[in-house]
């Protein structure tokens, strides 16, 4: 099987026949296998290569849909913002700074709480160093019974 990339960056794969030869030697046989071997490992490298290639444009991608996703989140928090200040401000008898105060305070609490429930989800690790030493010592244990040492 051979790995050819094509102009277009597709991969296309095609057979190669395996011929047999019975008045082989055992250094035609070794030489043959070094040269297979080295073939074996260039065409995993341009694979690899096509490989990361397409990672890293898939991750392009994905960093500029996430910029996107941004820039619309704050012009979208902004708008809100600024309608809830309003509201307020309204129900206020028209006293807008009532309504930029409130709902200055409202985020704040928002973010605050946010910025806890951040604190609760990492603030406890998913595993110590402890906890990782003793699976080791364990799996070392395991390792030297499977031996029968």
């Amino acid at each position: 099987m051979r790995f050819v990339l094509s102009s277009r960056g597709e991969i296309k794969v095609t057979e190669r026949r395996v011929e047999i030869d019975p008045d082989a030697t055992i250094g035609g046989l070794v030489r043959q296998l070094k040269e297979d071997s080295t073939r074996l490992l260039r065409n995993e490298f341009k694979l690899a290569k096509v490989e990361i290639g397409e990672n890293i444009k898939a991750g392009a991608w994905g960093v500029l849909w996430l910029a996107l996703a941004f820039g619309v989140g704050v012009i979208a928090l902004v708008a809100v913002t600024i309608a809830l200040a309003s509201g307020i401000g309204k129900l206020a008898n028209g006293n807008m700074w009532v309504g930029a105060i409130a709902a200055g305070v409202l985020e704040i609490g928002l973010g605050g709480w946010l910025v806890y429930l951040g604190m609760q989800t990492f603030g406890k690790p998913s595993y110590t160093l402890g906890e990782s030493r003793e699976e080791l010592v364990s799996t070392k244990g395991w390792i030297e019974r499977q031996r029968g040492g």
